[in-house]
């Protein structure tokens, strides 16, 4: 899952959803230098992520795409998957996108000194133009896609993605449908298991 997923999928919680957004970026054991939910975040992130790469539809999803990117199928049914969540996020919360995206955005501003510094780059790119919120429209998805092409230094193709998107458009969103309802089940018990197992320590 992209970006918009796994701060979704934090419960809300404010140092959680840093941790799972910057997770990526954090290596082995350096996760233990941060702050305790953050630490909860980062541990949440590579569960969903192992989680997600397992799934059969997942695969189903990347199989369609494979032959024009082959290992970088898995990126890209990351990002569009985030464009479904995106789009139908009204199915999965009361708070309207916009206002969930500001929040977080606000969060990040706040807890600034706490990212990392390839992090502290990227935010002022990602609130300028809005990705998080923009994920809920191709355009958005193709800018996404764009930037991620030129950083395989235009090797992968990926900005092309959006052709396989559009033309399977029906068979992707409901295999995100089908995949989101036992991720979201699976990240709930996550938490609540490393939450727990962090209060024992």
């Amino acid at each position: 899952m992209n970006f918009l997923a796994h701060i979704y999928l934090s419960n809300n919680i404010p140092l959680v959803s840093i941790g799972n957004f910057i997770a990526d970026g954090i290596k082995g054991s350096e996760y233990k230098s941060f702050p305790r939910d953050i630490q909860i975040g980062i541990l949440l992130h590579r569960e969903i992520d192992t989680f997600t790469d397992a799934h059969p539809t997942v695969r189903q999803s990347t199989k369609r795409l494979h032959q024009n990117y082959s290992h970088y199928s898995g990126v890209i049914v990351d990002i569009l998957y985030d464009h479904f969540l995106a789009k139908n996020w009204n199915r999965y919360s009361k708070v309207p996108l916009e206002f969930f995206v500001s929040n977080f955005y606000d969060l990040l501003e706040d807890h600034f000194e706490l990212l990392p510094k390839r992090i502290q780059h990227m935010i002022p790119y990602m609130i300028a133009d809005n990705w998080l919120l923009n994920y809920a429209n191709i355009e958005g998805i193709q800018k996404v896609l764009d930037g991620m092409n030129r950083r395989t230094k235009n090797l992968s193709g990926m900005n092309n993605a959006t052709s396989e998107l559009i033309t399977y458009y029906s068979e992707f969103e409901q295999e995100f449908t089908e995949f989101f309802e036992e991720l979201r089940r699976f990240s709930t018990s996550k938490l609540s298991e490393l939450t727990t197992k962090f209060a024992l320590k």
